[in-house]
């Protein structure tokens, strides 16, 4: 789960973090008193939205008097940033910046342990730093049983910074985020930048944050900020109903019972030249209510060209399925071609059922995907 930088900098303030004075707006009239009351001389007007790359799409604007901030508010308010529209702007005062900085905790999945990642290279760019010089990037393992010492939080500041005034200022900031990201089930604490002012003190000026969702439950002050995008929103109300469920984009839609069958056949349709619209788990039920939703959940989906049907029959016998599916499709009406590969207990059976009818029936897994993806590249 995401929350927006303002939100991230409550946290981050309410942990002891040098964060800059900002006030959240939503209309241009707020962000002009936001600017009187900050009392400062230049502010800036930063888009509140869950992606990056603002500052690059013009949703990060510097005004130096009233009549500046609410022409750049009026600009960023509406704005969309890559699918995402703007409908708050945060309005910072802004610093006298020397020299910008990066540092993040996230999890390892290779160490399995909190990772600290620092480079002297902050800022928009740290993207193409990490990609076209890695070495700029220093990444310390934070063992969980001792956390965030005062020897490795020393010893990253150490990796920033050369003058001890601001090696000082850094450790308890890498201790205290630390604490932050283990106290509230984070998944990424980021500063980018981490900036040193000209004064040579050290501030937060942006941050971010995500939290692992399984540990939402522990944390209502976290989960009540939770702002579901679209395609968020269905994977929620999938999993209410029993799916497992995540939007891919692509054109042909997949219904699969278990996940390893179902992360085959994205595999599969990857393979013969198509794009899976999604992962699509519905379990061992032949439950044509199940099938209904499942059918649902797919067809709202405006990309889908075609749904392939992916059953293996262990426990769940293929002619219960097929039974399954022509009752579901009783109620529910779609011109979307049906491709259905059916193995296992009584797949003859299920095959004979589905005989005569609209559906298009594979013989085998490669034949219904290749089915699949021919008629995904015709539509």
């Amino acid at each position: 789960m995401k929350v927006h930088e303002y939100q991230a900098k409550k946290f981050f303030a309410s942990y002891g973090l040098p964060v800059d004075r900002n006030i959240i707006c939503r209309t241009p009239d707020e962000a002009v008193a936001a600017y009187k009351q900050l009392g400062v001389e230049k502010a800036v007007v930063k888009a509140q939205v869950h992606t990056g790359g603002r500052g690059k799409a013009g949703g990060v604007k510097l005004g130096s008097s009233e009549a500046e901030i609410r022409q750049h508010a009026e600009a960023i308010l509406g704005m969309d940033i890559k699918g995402f529209i703007v409908d708050r702007v945060l309005v910072s005062e802004a610093v006298d910046i020397a020299s910008e900085y990066y540092m993040s905790i996230l999890v390892d999945r290779k160490s399995k342990c909190p990772m600290l990642m620092l480079s002297r290279a902050g800022g928009m760019d740290i993207e193409q730093v990490a990609k076209e010089t890695p070495e700029k990037i220093e990444k310390i393992i934070i063992d969980p049983v001792t956390g965030m010492s005062d020897y490795l939080a020393r010893e990253a500041a150490f990796k920033l910074f050369d003058n001890m005034a601001q090696v000082k200022q850094a450790v308890p900031i890498f201790k205290n985020i630390y604490k932050l990201f283990t106290e509230k089930d984070a998944s990424l604490a980021e500063i980018n930048p981490l900036v040193m002012l000209k004064d040579g003190s050290l501030k937060a000026i942006d941050a971010k944050m995500t939290f692992d969702d399984n540990a939402l439950f522990r944390h209502p002050d976290v989960a009540e900020l939770f702002e579901p995008t679209e395609e968020e929103r269905k994977e929620r109300e999938a999993k209410d109903k029993g799916f497992s469920y995540v939007n891919l984009g692509g054109s042909i839609g997949c219904m699969v019972n278990g996940a390893g069958l179902a992360m085959a056949t994205m595999d599969m349709i990857k393979l013969y030249g198509g794009e899976p619209a999604n992962f699509l788990d519905i379990g061992g039920s032949s439950n044509p209510e199940k099938i209904v939703e499942a059918m649902k959940l797919l067809l709202s989906d405006k990309h889908v060209k075609v749904v392939l049907i992916n059953i293996f029959g262990g426990i769940t016998r293929c002619d219960d399925v097929a039974n399954g599916l022509l009752e579901a499709f009783k109620v529910i009406e779609t011109d979307i071609p049906i491709v259905i590969r059916l193995t296992g207990t009584n797949e003859a059976e299920g095959r004979a059922i589905l005989e005569g009818t609209h559906f298009t029936v594979g013989t085998s897994m490669a034949d219904a995907g290749h089915k699949a993806v021919e008629l995904s590249k015709k539509l």
